[in-house]
């Protein structure tokens, strides 16, 4: 993963993650969400795998299936308060800890292991740098309110603190907050993350 990523053509793609089929994947998410159905990260990670999914259907079939799709995504958003479109690269086992407030772009990328709590913002810094997006590598665990914006790369297991705004990279294993985001902590060398 990159901070820059495909220009919105690759939308009629599966982005699941590979190794595992749907079914998997999502016992993986309700898992994540303690074992919840009703638990509303789940269920935006559930409909976000749909939505990757049927991707693989034949383009005849594809079509109404998409109908019904875009109608429940619309309203899952309204209810939630929770918008991670199916372009989202989104990891396994990605906890949305609370809902509401929080909006992905739809060409972010979200590694594994991933925490993300209400209010979040991960997205374009600039209007004309549109396909410049962050990038949260594996066991990223992102406060509530936080702003993550442009091309930047927030390395594994870092930590970003409540309504911190970040527009620079992440070093891996950092702890970071404020406004604009500033390393709190120092770095975690990459042999102490294993």
């Amino acid at each position: 993963m990159t901070g820059r990523h495909p220009e919105p053509e690759t939308s009629g793609e599966n982005h699941n993650p590979a190794g595992l089929g749907l079914v998997a994947l999502i016992r993986e998410d309700l898992a994540t969400h303690g074992g919840d159905l009703l638990r509303p990260g789940f269920r935006v990670c559930a409909l976000h795998r749909l939505g990757n999914a049927r991707m693989d259907l034949p383009r005849a079939v594809r079509k109404p299936v998409s109908l019904v799709f875009n109608e429940i995504y619309r309203r899952t958003v309204l209810r939630l308060g929770i918008e991670v479109p199916y372009t989202v690269r989104l990891g396994r086992r990605v906890e949305f800890a609370h809902h509401g407030g929080t909006v992905v772009n739809g060409w972010a990328a979200i590694g594994d292991d991933c925490v993300i709590r209400h209010g979040v913002t991960i997205g374009v810094r600039d209007v004309d740098r549109v396909d410049e997006l962050p990038v949260l590598r594996d066991r990223v665990d992102v406060g509530a309110g936080a702003v993550i914006l442009g091309g930047i790369d927030v390395g594994e297991g870092s930590r970003i603190g409540a309504n911190a705004v970040v527009v620079r990279d992440v070093a891996p294993g950092s702890i970071v907050g404020g406004v604009p985001a500033k390393n709190l902590s120092r770095p975690v060398l990459e042999d102490e993350l294993a």
